[in-house]
């Protein structure tokens, strides 16, 4: 039976996992597989930590490139994370001509185009399943089960950190800096939650998403990113009221000369299936020509869930070197020479609902005044609603929109906050519902 052998680079927590399953489901991979996956090598900086796992003499090595220059490697599993040794030795690996799996999504949406064309020259398969929405197989739908499909449009809940928060404020009525607190207790956020809670994250995997989708370079730096660490739970609470739960989406839509592709906090309506994903889940809706409207749902984080998407990748390309079918499935969906530049579009001229809070002082012609505003801009208000005095002299006003355009609700809110009779920035939110009548 033939023996394809693998370097793993990486053994943090995902990087554990995939060990783990190499290691403890190796009869069953091979049953399946038809050839034996043999962890030949692990590297890591830290050879002192216990994994849990017991490696034989001389596989937990601490030097990476030792790996990556080892000829008899046939995969290599890149699970350092970041944009610097990591960069480095997956492009050192397709040089070699070694198959490449990882989960650095991240470094693909920043360096992506570079590296996927490095691969492609050389005839290396890259894999980044575990990249976005870790066990739920988006990129594997997107490259091969869509493939007849013009995909119109996505949306998505594509960071587990943000949806645990908004879920758990949504559920208890917690501030944001308490759940926050409680998920980096339970090991859901990390000490550093930025790249989470502000969207970037999201970002990055919105952009290896669109490229796929729509055959369009990666581009992450166009992208419109707006975190979650100005939700407060007053207005998780009328987003309720109304009807609505707020997720932190991802937002996709294929506008023909354009895309949209914007990370922000959401109202979605109750009926929306994405309002009922809680906790650290993930999902993702899709919208083709063919297919309608489907979603995909499963666990984004973790180490096992992870893991399984990054071992499910090593299989597919263990399989490939066995029936020498490389470059089989073109790395991003389409064929290299017929992705094109297409402009992601500035969030200023995008069109959708919205939802306005104003704390404004006790007096009259307060309304009139704010709705004026409003209507210099084009901005039509489906529904006014006071909400009851919350502090002394100033009462909450909360405003539903119809369609308006982002450049006009920016102009009109700017105008609104100058106002002496409102004395706290206005709060804007943005709705999708497809159902609502305009």
């Amino acid at each position: 039976m033939k023996k394809i052998n693998i370097g793993l680079l990486g053994c943090g927590t995902i990087g554990t996992g995939v060990a783990r399953i190499l290691i403890k489901n190796r009869d069953l991979i091979r049953s399946r597989v038809g050839a034996d996956l043999n962890l030949k090598y692990v590297a890591d900086i830290d050879l002192k930590t216990d994994r849990g796992i017991r490696f034989d003499n001389g596989v937990f090595i601490s030097d990476a490139y030792k790996v990556v220059d080892d000829p008899d490697i046939d995969i290599i599993i890149e699970m350092i994370g970041g944009d610097g040794v990591a960069r480095d030795l997956i492009l050192k690996a397709i040089d070699k001509g070694k198959q490449v799996v990882t989960a650095n999504k991240a470094l693909l949406a920043v360096h992506g185009n570079a590296i996927f064309k490095a691969a492609t020259e050389k005839g290396v398969d890259l894999a980044f399943e575990a990249g976005v929405g870790g066990c739920m197989p988006i990129i594997k739908s997107l490259r091969e089960s869509l493939v007849g499909n013009h995909i119109k449009s996505m949306a998505g809940i594509l960071n587990g950190t943000c949806n645990y928060i908004l879920s758990k404020s949504t559920d208890d009525g917690s501030s944001f800096e308490t759940v926050l607190a409680e998920a980096q207790k339970n090991g859901y956020a990390e000490a550093d939650p930025s790249l989470d809670i502000e969207g970037i994250d999201t970002a990055h995997k919105l952009a290896i998403l669109t490229s796929l989708a729509y055959g369009m370079e990666i581009n992450f730096k166009d992208i419109y990113i707006e975190g979650i660490s100005n939700i407060d739970p007053m207005d998780i609470d009328f987003a309720g009221q109304f009807g609505y739960r707020i997720k932190l989406l991802a937002i996709s839509k294929n506008m023909g000369n354009a895309i949209e592709a914007r990370v922000h906090p959401t109202m979605i309506p109750f009926d929306n299936p994405l309002s009922s994903v809680g906790g650290t889940l993930n999902a993702v809706t899709i919208s083709g020509d063919a297919i309608g409207d489907m979603m995909l749902y499963g666990y984004g984080a973790g180490m096992m869930p992870a893991a399984s998407a990054v071992v499910g990748d090593t299989v597919d390309l263990a399989r490939n070197l066995l029936t020498g079918s490389r470059g089989r499935v073109p790395l991003l969906s389409y064929q290299m020479n017929n992705i094109r530049k297409i402009p992601v579009m500035p969030v200023d001229e995008i069109r959708t609902y919205y939802y306005f809070r104003f704390a404004a002082l006790d007096r009259p012609g307060v309304l009139s005044k704010v709705s004026g505003i409003l209507g210099d801009y084009d901005i039509s208000i489906k529904s006014v609603h006071q909400k009851g005095r919350k502090t002394k002299g100033s009462v909450p006003i909360v405003m539903l929109t119809h369609l308006a355009k982002e450049a006009d609700v920016q102009k009109a809110l700017s105008e609104i906050m100058n106002l002496d009779v409102v004395n706290a920035k206005p709060i804007l939110i943005r709705i999708e519902n497809e159902n609502q009548e305009d």
